[in-house]
């Protein structure tokens, strides 16, 4: 197939696409809520959760798709909070592991306990079909 070439969706496939949106927009929108009610942005809340363990600078970057330079940004207001310390790295001490401290881990699990848009609409599906609905949204994601 060409580049030039258009993909045609059928119904089905435009349905699922617009479905897919809208769990997108509704996740998005819950997402900056429970941050915004924890005094984060959801970037912020994002390197929070993503720190159950120590991580280096560059990961966090690459983690969010972000420049380094903005993620010092943030690590700095996450640490003038006091929810991050910076350690150097035991092997090369030029690394920067930037490590939750207990309070931001506490804000971490608080800010995920208040995402309810995932656990609602999934409770009500069952074990099979939770399975399901996972495999296929892996199938579609797979190189």
């Amino acid at each position: 197939m060409t580049s030039t070439m258009m993909l045609v969706m059928d119904k089905v496939s435009s349905e699922v696409v617009s479905l897919l949106a809208r769990i997108v927009q509704r996740y998005t929108k819950e997402y900056e809520q429970a941050a915004a009610a924890q005094d984060l942005t959801s970037v912020q809340a994002k390197v929070l959760v993503a720190l159950d363990e120590p991580q280096p600078m560059h990961w966090i970057a690459d983690k969010l798709g972000s420049e380094r330079s903005n993620v010092t940004g943030i690590i700095d207001r996450l640490q003038a909070r006091g929810l991050v310390e910076r350690r150097p790295g035991e092997q090369d001490r030029r690394v920067k592991y930037i490590v939750a401290t207990d309070e931001g881990q506490r804000l971490a699990r608080e800010f995920q306990a208040a995402l309810q848009f995932a656990a609602e609409p999934l409770a009500s599906l069952g074990a099979a079909d939770r399975r399901q609905l996972r495999d296929l949204l892996q199938r579609m994601l797979s190189d």
